[in-house]
């Protein structure tokens, strides 16, 4: 069980935070600036029927309303640019490295809880939402913008962030630093947040998982 105090690692998310609102915002330099180049267009998935919410994202969602808000008004794809995607590939990077991954269980005692790892530790939802916020700080439309429940490579439930642009759903994940089409992740996709209410669609995957508890 982690027993480091939550200062030190609250500072340092802080400052990771500025950080990246500041690649977000501005442009990456050095060796980031490779990743400038649109991603090749891929079909997008195609969302199903209403299904069950997590029922973490549900208790999230009481604690963090403004997490969970949903606009129609808000596109419902990002427009790709290069800017735009070089700003997505460096904060899926940078809070990959920033926060200590660490389960639910061990972090918290109990089997799953979703939140935005404000002591510098989480697991996979909570690395997921904490770039949905510095992305749409910078300004993407969270409704393009859309947690997703998958079976990963070793048959347990994982979360990724699913962001749907032009160029087809991209997936930010805590596993990789590189940002990929959905289709070649490896990964079941289960379900994710709908895009018309504040409500879930299935993604025509096997039954879903109860937790996203792995890291």
């Amino acid at each position: 069980m982690r027993t480091t105090g939550t200062g030190h690692f609250k500072s340092g998310l802080q400052l990771g935070m500025l950080a990246l609102l500041a690649l977000c915002v501005g442009f990456i330099g050095g060796a980031e600036a490779q990743t400038a180049a649109l991603p090749a267009t891929t079909v997008g998935l195609t969302p199903g029927a209403a299904a069950k919410p997590i029922l973490a994202w549900t208790e999230f969602c009481q604690s963090y309303p403004a997490e969970c808000a949903f606009d129609r008004d808000e596109p419902a794809r990002i427009a790709l640019t290069p800017a735009i995607w070089s700003s997505i590939v460096s904060v899926n990077r940078r809070v990959n490295r920033t926060i200590e991954p660490i389960t639910d269980q061990d972090h918290w005692g109990r089997p799953d809880r979703w939140d935005l790892a404000e002591d510098g530790a989480g697991d996979c939802e909570d690395f997921q939402l904490l770039k949905r916020r510095m992305l749409a700080a910078a300004g993407l439309p969270r409704r393009a913008m859309r947690m997703t429940v998958v079976i990963d490579e070793k048959g347990e439930g994982h979360a990724v962030l699913t962001l749907i642009t032009d160029r087809g759903d991209y997936i930010l994940d805590n596993k990789t630093n590189a940002v990929m089409p959905w289709h070649e992740t490896g990964y079941v996709f289960i379900k994710r947040e709908g895009q018309d209410a504040l409500a879930w669609v299935s993604l025509g995957g096997a039954s879903s998982p109860v937790t996203t508890a792995n890291r």
